[in-house]
């Protein structure tokens, strides 16, 4: 576990390693210091931000959801068929896409909860489900596309010229779940499952009722991420979000969040996006190969778990330490 001041100083080794990149690609990258740059890198992030602040409560309870990138993709597919061959309405194609990534996250939540299964096995299985799920609708080479420019607008405008359009969006959600996870009971109750499962229970926390929420809200942020990336790619295709799942638990896990859960911020998670992000977009705009990319993003996650566990040897050594002492 990381401590609470610990997790200050890793939030702060995080920004100086933002800094860092900052200042390297600067120099390295075509535009890259620009203020339309400074957008199109949040813009670009949207998605694979989405992910990951509703990744954040569910490894705050201890567990993981390997779905949300697959759930993406069928939720991006459903929303396309709703709207070119079901002939609804955009409004209502939305909402019933928002309904199945609910209900996706309900599936998910349903095996965990009542059935207690690993969440790791669960949403494995998920995984291959929902995107099986995808692939069969279009039968893998189906597309749809010529979505109204005023549904384009949500993924492809600028707000006054200048904020891309699904910013304030991202903002808002941001701001509702750091309310959610650090200033509510239900956030707490997330953190004591993490911390243990059975310890919640004995407290009277409704285990089941908190990790149900927090698979729900996975599955419906999930949809949320697929609308985003279909209006700003202009298309809906079974394979979108593929790989987005480890990008997402790559940031919460850069922003200090424990894998073995009780312990990370949103604040951290939005961190964990901005470095993945700034690196990414740094390495093209300095002409560098793609997969560069890829590999200093499994470096920086393998450090960051190299630290945690040291952390959690030198807080056990300093514990038994003290322990001693109290005995002498």
């Amino acid at each position: 576990m990381i401590k609470p001041k610990n997790l200050l100083q890793f939030e702060l080794l995080l920004l100086a390693v933002l800094a860092l990149e900052i200042a390297l690609f600067s120099k390295t990258g075509i535009n890259f210091a620009s203020r339309a740059n400074l957008f199109e890198v949040l813009r670009l992030s949207t998605e694979i931000g989405l992910l990951s602040l509703a990744m954040t409560p569910v490894i705050l309870t201890g567990g993981i959801d390997l779905s949300v990138g697959s759930m993406l993709g069928l939720c991006a597919v459903l929303f396309g068929k709703m709207w070119r061959d079901g002939g609804l309405p955009v409004p209502l194609a939305i909402a019933g896409t928002l309904a199945v990534g609910a209900a996706g996250g309900g599936l998910n939540a349903l095996f965990i909860t009542r059935l207690r299964l690993p969440p790791l096995i669960v949403t494995l299985g998920s995984f291959s489900l929902f995107r099986g799920l995808a692939e069969a609708l279009t039968r893998g080479v189906d597309n749809f596309t010529n979505f109204p420019a005023s549904f384009l607008f949500f993924g492809q405008g600028y707000l006054a010229g200048v904020i891309p359009a699904q910013l304030p969006l991202f903002a808002l959600l941001s701001l509702a779940l750091w309310l959610l996870v650090h200033r509510t009971v239900i956030g707490r109750a997330y953190r004591a499952i993490g911390f243990s499962t059975e310890g919640a229970r004995y407290a009277g926390i409704p285990v089941g009722k908190r990790l149900a929420l927090a698979y729900v809200s996975t599955g419906l942020i999930s949809a949320l991420a697929a609308l985003v990336y279909v209006a700003r790619v202009g298309q809906a295709k079974a394979d979108a979000g593929t790989g987005y799942e480890l990008l997402a638990i790559t940031a919460v896990v850069l922003g200090g969040a424990s894998i073995f859960g009780g312990t990370g911020t949103i604040h951290g998670t939005l961190l964990g996006v901005l470095v993945l992000a700034t690196m990414k977009i740094g390495l093209t705009l300095s002409d560098q190969p793609s997969e560069l990319a890829g590999i200093l993003t499994g470096a920086l996650l393998l450090s960051v778990l190299a630290a945690e566990a040291l952390l959690r040897k030198v807080s056990a050594r300093r514990l038994l330490h003290s322990s001693a002492s109290v005995k002498v």
